[in-house]
């Protein structure tokens, strides 16, 4: 089924904490060149048919309005991600892996 993704984040004039402190600790961690971090979130919208442009209107309505809130946050993309064929039939969830095989028993050891 089709997806469509929204990207929200803080509006650049909004301080944004959680931002500083992944920069600070990605610095911390080796990780440098690093100028700035702003957080956002992601909405996935599943739908059950191809997006009409209908819909694409009515889903930047809300999220205009509903998934982000205005006056702090900017709605900064809006995409359709196509279905993707199931890797499992309906309803039928996927093989699990086969399990490690078994260590042998130390030596001298009784195996139990």
């Amino acid at each position: 089924m089709p997806r469509v993704i929204v990207d929200v984040c803080l509006k650049p004039e909004i301080l944004d904490p959680q931002g500083k402190a992944v920069k600070a600790a990605l610095a911390r961690l080796g990780y440098t060149g690093i100028d700035d971090v702003r957080q956002g979130k992601r909405f996935e919208l599943t739908l059950d048919h191809e997006p009409t442009p209908a819909d694409l209107t009515a889903i930047t309505e809300a999220a205009g309005t509903l998934l982000s809130n205005p006056v702090i946050e900017d709605v900064v993309s809006i995409r359709v991600e196509p279905s993707a064929p199931p890797s499992s039939p309906p309803g039928q969830l996927p093989a699990p892996a086969p399990a490690p095989a078994a260590r042998p028993a130390a030596p001298g050891g009784s195996g139990q």
